[in-house]
């Protein structure tokens, strides 16, 4: 995109997303023998021991409840409505995507939140979730968008209060005992993050500089580069990222735009550059963390797919949000779902179910893929069951 075309068109989003995001965003122990031997019991037939999770609200399952004055938030009706919990923070009718990486790994729970007081001693053996919605890969991500966990602040979490907590419950002492014991080897470490960066960050915040979109992006991932060779260095070893989807197709963008058909192409165009680099990253990267191993997951071109052609899949509605969402005038963002709102009939046949974050379907298939495609063009270079055995 030139620059000409850049400040153009963001001076469009910067009035869109001033109004349209922000509004809903800135608001803002086991030494008894019978615990030891439920602990090998609970993980019998699992392919891993757990899943750390970094990111945003894609991956978040409710961390940010427990955010004071947050209110980028999905602990209410019709959030849930079909999770066997119900509501608890997780940005679809069910599970997210990590749920559904969980079951088809074998895990015996879902991965508790980092902020929940329950996530503590025997309940966080398989595991912690750390992400927060509207958060991202950089500082000031997370700063525009208000009361969030930013990725710095997560990796942190897990470094200063999980890894502590963790090598007590195995009986390691130390969390350096626990690093250098391996064991957090059989642990994979999940991110899912970047689409707040440009949603929230570029083409927001830098609609008058001169920053370039591929400047930015690089950027991005060196950032981003950092943030993993830093959780090598805390035990990481094995590591699945997951791409961004197609942003310019999300509902409130396309509902803003008047747009019925196609998507926003400057916004996916910046998502696939990205997705790009981040793909490359994979192979760039290894080499500065020895022994590491990392997959990456399609996940744009899973939605892509699923746009194109969504009958086969059992799609039916690519562009509108399943629940109703609330609308500027009410006080919403035409994001977040209307508290106690309705939903459309059938959750499975819809993409979207609020006006960003996609239903528990697409969560299940981005899954089911990323644990099993043979093709590079989907997980790259092996898939998430291949690296848990690893």
């Amino acid at each position: 995109m030139t620059q000409m075309g850049k400040k153009a068109f963001s001076s469009n989003l910067l009035v869109f997303f001033f109004f349209i995001f922000l509004p809903s965003l800135l608001l803002c122990s086991c030494c008894d023998p019978a615990c030891k031997e439920i602990n090998r019991r609970d993980i019998n037939g699992a392919e891993t021991n757990g899943l750390f999770v970094f990111g945003s609200s894609l991956v978040d399952n409710g961390n940010n409840n427990f955010l004071k004055n947050s209110t980028s938030r999905a602990d209410y009706l019709p959030y849930g409505i079909d999770f066997p919990l119900g509501p608890t923070g997780r940005f679809s009718n069910g599970k997210n995507v990590i749920d559904e990486l969980g079951e088809l790994l074998k895990l015996p729970s879902f991965i508790p939140s980092f902020k929940n007081p329950t996530s503590k001693g025997h309940n966080i053996l398989h595991g912690v979730n750390f992400a927060s919605g509207g958060s991202g890969i950089l500082d000031d991500t997370g700063s525009i968008s208000g009361c969030v966990i930013t990725l710095r602040k997560q990796i942190r979490n897990y470094q200063k209060v999980t890894l502590r907590q963790l090598a007590h419950q195995l009986g390691r002492g130390s969390k350096n005992s626990l690093i250098s014991s391996g064991i957090l080897s059989k642990y994979l470490f999940v991110i899912g993050t970047g689409g707040n960066d440009y949603l929230l960050n570029y083409f927001l915040r830098n609609s008058t500089s001169s920053a370039s979109l591929e400047a930015f992006t690089a950027n991005l991932i060196r950032v981003l580069s950092m943030k993993l060779k830093k959780l090598y260095s805390l035990g990481a070893r094995k590591f699945v990222l997951i791409s961004i989807y197609p942003i310019g197709c999300i509902p409130v963008v396309k509902t803003k735009f008047r747009i019925r058909q196609g998507c926003i192409l400057p916004l996916n165009q910046a998502a696939s550059l990205f997705n790009s680099e981040l793909k490359s990253l994979v192979d760039v990267i290894k080499p500065d963390m020895p022994g590491s191993n990392l997959v990456y997951v399609n996940s744009y071109k899973i939605i892509d797919d699923i746009i194109e052609d969504p009958n086969p899949r059992g799609f039916k509605d690519t562009s509108n949000a399943c629940c109703e969402v609330s609308v500027r005038k009410e006080g919403g963002s035409g994001v977040l779902c209307k508290r106690g709102g309705n939903t459309c009939g059938d959750r499975n046949s819809h993409v979207f179910f609020d006006g960003l974050h996609p239903t528990e379907a697409v969560n299940k298939l981005i899954a089911k893929i990323a644990y099993a495609s043979s093709f590079t063009v989907e997980t790259y270079p092996i898939n998430v069951k291949e690296l848990a055995k690893l």
